[in-house]
Parts: structure tokens; C-alpha cells; sequence
């Protein structure tokens, strides 16, 4: 094994371990929301409770802040001049600061007259607790915004185990808050345990990181400044697009919540067993990646970089068709270890083990996208994913209204798993063009015989 080949399973390893952690983490704040929310309205409301936050997220780019922020540092480090990247990084961090705390303000006014949008189906009561729940996760999003571009410069400098380890404190700070205020104030109690768990780990823990590597923040506004407008200019069809990756969720809680009580709940239950081997395999890989990747490109070498990421991919679909295949048996078992009996019937258990089973169908997709869709962003082809995700979701929003009309929460299920694999595949057609032409079918290849 290269150089090159070292690093990245060393980065991997770290990540993997990360990504493990939370993922147990996880699975213990799944089981204390199933026994303490259990699986109908309040466990809805809970979780509709994301949209909002999410939606502030996802405009303004905070899941893809580090894959456009990493190229931009990481040139300043090769060319040697560290200062100038903490000074884009400054101006970046401030006007963040004030982008953020601004729409947050207007988000949380506007909270009551969104909440009907966010779930059509919920009655007067679950409205008013869906809006008091947005308005405590709202604030969130800041600590996530800054602290992604805190990770952002940790990982240009290789640099991996502070952003590796910050979902683990994020996570545990919902089981805290959940486990010592769930039981009184219900949906609310953990909506308090999100805040908390993003200042100490998104923002904290890379906080720290970053100090210990030398972060030198200064209180400039240089809205002129280049490298800020490259910036923006590469997140604009992130935060104009509608993926896949995020919109699939608006659309399962909204359409969702049409379908009766707990459907929403039981969904998202389901969906996040499956993220579970998702996340272990296909955001470690990626994460771990992605910086050797953008290297690569950065020096002209496209078809190492390709080379590169189809390696990396191909043993991670191996270990993720593997998991797809466990979960699509045991769904229902795993479900009922999780979650428990005391607040789910042995109906509402078979339910999400089945809504589990039909989430595997596209998990290969969800692991995959990860590390594929990197490849654009180190190459700085923003557009490409953001369209063709915008593009599948158009068509499939139909789908997900028909099936779930048709078959329910299994039709909803089954939409997402097609919408998903439909995206995956025609990044890797669109990726071979653009990073491999000419070159043997490779990641295209493994998808088409593996998927």
C-alpha cells in the first residue's frame, strides 16, 4: 500500500471510530426516545420539529460547508501562505456569524405561520408544541455553521479526530437532556438536548481543536474578498438546489403526516437504523477521503483521484450490501431491541421493521452517495450534484405523493429508496465522464454489478 493509500485508511480508521461511537450513541438515543416518546404524536412532533432547523442548514450550505471550504484553505497551506487562508477563514467566520443569527431571528418569528406547512396533518396542539420545539432547535444551526468550518480547517490540515468526534458529544447531549427532562416536558425536553449537544460538540469540540492547531480569528469583514465570493458562489446551488439527500426527509414528514398518527414517527425510526451502517461505512470513507482526493485534483493528477475514490469505495459497498442484507432480515428484531415494548405495540414494532427493510433497497445509494458526490466537490463542480439531485426529486415527488396515497408509510419508503438509487447511479455516470473518461468502467462497473 502507497503513501497515499496509508493515510487515507488512517484517516478512515479515525473516522470510522467516530462515526461508530455515534452511531451507539445513536442507537441509545433512539431506544430512549422510543421508550420515553414512544411511536405516536409526540414522537411526531419531535421530529417534524427538525424541518425548520434543517431547512436553515440547508440553505445556507452548513452540511457542505467543509467540502467547499477545504479546497479553499488547502490552496493557501500549498501555496504557503497560512496567513491568508486565516484570513479568509476570519471573514467567512464573521459573516456567517451574522447571516445565521439573522435568519435564525426571522425563522423563529416566522415559526407559527410555517408550522401548518411543515405538517399539514397535525391537529391545534401538536402545532403549538411543533412551533415552542422549532424555536428551541433553531439556534442550533449556528453552532453547526461555525463549527463545520472550524472542522473545515481541521481537516485541510489532515487533522481528522476533533470533527470525527463531535457528533459523538452532539448525540449524547440529546440523551442527556432527554433522559433527565424527556420524561416531564416531553418532545421539548430533547429539543433542549439538541441546543446543548451543538454547542459542545459541532462548535466546542472543533472549538478546541482548532485553537490547539493555531486558529487565528480576526474581527475582519473583507466582503470584497475573493475567496469569499468563491465561496459563496460554490455553495449557491447547494443552498438554491433541492437534493435528494436533504428534501427526502421534508417529504417524508410532510407527506407523512397526512398519513395518521405515528406514521412520521415510525418512518424516520426506520430510516435511522438504516443510517446506522450508513454512516460507519459510507461518511467515514467519504470524510476520510475527501481531502486526499481534492489534492489530487488540485494538482492536475484526475485520474489518481478517481483511481483513488473508486478504491476507497469498493470496500465500502462491500461491508454496506452486507449490512443491507442483515437489516432487510432482521428488521423488526433489531426494532424491538432498540426501541423496546413498553411504548410500541407488536404492530407498530413490525412496521418499522418492515419500513426498515424497504430503506435498505437504496442503502447501497445512501452509503455510496457519500463518497461519489465528493468528487465533485474537489473538483469544484458544485452545480452537477445540486442539479441532478434537484432534477430526480422534481420527478419523484410525484412518486412519493402516489405511493403513499397507495400504499402508506411502505409506499413513502419504497419512493425514497428509488429516488436515492436513481440519484447515485447518474452521479457515477456524470463522475466517470468528468474524473475517468477513457478509462476502464471502474466505480460504474462495481455499482451496476453490485447494486
Amino acid at each position: 500500500m502507497g503513501k497515499t493509500g496509508r493515510h487515507i485508511g488512517a484517516a478512515s480508521l479515525i473516522w470510522a471510530a467516530g462515526i461508530l461511537l455515534s452511531r451507539v450513541v445513536g442507537i441509545l438515543r433512539e431506544a430512549v426516545i422510543g421508550r420515553v416518546l414512544g411511536g405516536g404524536g409526540a414522537a411526531d412532533v419531535y421530529f417534524a420539529g427538525f424541518t425548520l432547523p434543517d431547512f436553515l442548514g440547508y440553505l445556507l450550505a452548513s452540511g457542505a460547508l467543509s467540502l467547499v471550504f477545504i479546497p479553499i484553505f488547502s490552496g493557501y497551506i500549498s501555496r504557503g501562505d497560512e496567513d491568508g487562508g486565516w484570513h479568509v477563514f476570519s471573514t467567512l467566520f464573521n459573516a456567517l456569524s451574522i447571516a445565521v443569527g439573522l435568519t435564525v431571528g426571522l425563522l423563529t418569528a416566522a415559526a407559527p405561520a410555517l408550522a401548518p406547512l411543515v405538517a399539514p396533518g397535525f391537529d391545534d396542539a401538536q402545532l403549538a408544541e411543533l412551533v415552542r420545539v422549532s424555536r428551541i432547535m433553531l439556534p442550533a444551526q449556528l453552532f453547526h455553521v461555525l463549527g463545520g468550518l472550524l472542522g473545515a480547517v481541521l481537516m485541510a490540515r489532515d487533522r481528522h479526530l476533533a470533527p470525527a468526534m463531535a457528533p459523538l458529544l452532539y448525540t449524547g447531549g440529546i440523551v442527556a437532556f432527554g433522559l433527565a427532562l424527556g420524561p416531564r416536558l416531553g418532545a421539548e425536553g430533547f429539543a433542549w438536548g439538541v441546543l446543548a449537544g451543538s454547542v459542545a460538540g459541532p462548535f466546542g469540540l472543533n472549538l478546541v481543536g482548532a485553537l490547539r492547531s493555531g486558529l487565528r480569528w480576526r474581527p475582519v469583514m473583507d466582503l470584497r474578498h475573493p475567496d469569499l465570493r468563491r465561496y459563496f458562489l460554490l455553495s449557491l446551488p447547494i443552498m438554491l438546489g433541492f437534493s435528494v439527500i436533504v428534501v427526502d426527509d421534508w417529504v417524508l414528514k410532510r407527506v407523512g403526516s397526512t398519513l395518521g398518527q405515528g406514521v412520521v414517527a415510525q418512518i424516520t425510526y426506520a430510516k435511522t437504523l438504516m443510517k446506522v451502517p450508513m454512516g460507519v461505512f459510507g461518511l467515514a470513507t467519504g470524510a476520510a477521503t475527501f481531502p486526499t482526493i481534492t489534492r489530487l485534483v488540485a494538482e492536475g493528477r484526475r485520474a489518481e483521484a478517481y483511481r483513488t475514490l473508486t478504491g476507497a469505495c469498493r470496500a465500502m459497498l462491500v461491508l454496506a450490501f452486507a449490512a443491507q442484507a442483515a437489516l432487510s432480515v432482521a428488521g423488526a428484531e433489531v426494532a424491538e431491541v432498540i426501541y423496546g415494548t413498553g411504548r410500541f405495540s407488536a404492530e407498530q414494532l413490525e412496521t418499522i421493521g418492515g419500513f426498515t427493510g424497504l430503506f435498505c433497497l437504496g442503502l447501497w445509494a445512501w452509503a455510496a452517495q457519500t463518497v461519489v458526490a465528493r468528487g465533485f466537490y474537489a473538483m469544484q463542480e458544485t452545480w452537477v450534484p445540486t442539479l441532478i439531485g434537484s432534477g430526480v426529486m422534481v420527478g419523484a415527488y410525484p412518486i412519493y405523493v402516489a405511493l403513499g396515497e397507495r400504499l402508506g408509510g411502505r409506499g413513502l419508503v419504497l419512493a425514497s429508496s428509488l429516488a436515492i438509487s436513481t440519484y447515485v447511479a447518474l452521479l457515477v455516470l456524470w463522475l466517470r465522464r468528468d474524473m475517468g473518461a477513457g478509462r476502464p468502467a471502474g466505480l460504474l462497473g462495481l455499482l451496476l454489478r453490485m447494486g
